[in-house]
């Protein structure tokens, strides 16, 4: 390929201070373990395990009364 010659040229101070600017890189960090099962929807599948249960005795005792 033909070398590309760059319409801006490259200007460093003769005078005060030179800075240079913090590019942000990426960061490798630790994986982060999420639950399976959040909080909220174990409380969710609990009361509905506390509400079939009270169904099924609610059930039983009708069975009792009616013999």
């Amino acid at each position: 390929m033909p070398e590309v010659k760059s319409i801006f040229r490259e200007v460093l101070p003769k005078q005060g201070q030179l800075s240079m600017e913090d590019v942000p890189t990426m960061i490798l960090c630790k994986p982060k373990l999420l639950p399976l099962k959040s909080v909220t929807l174990e409380k969710l599948e609990k009361m509905q395990m506390e509400a079939q249960e009270a169904v099924k005795q609610q059930e039983l005792a009708m069975k009792e009364q009616s013999l």
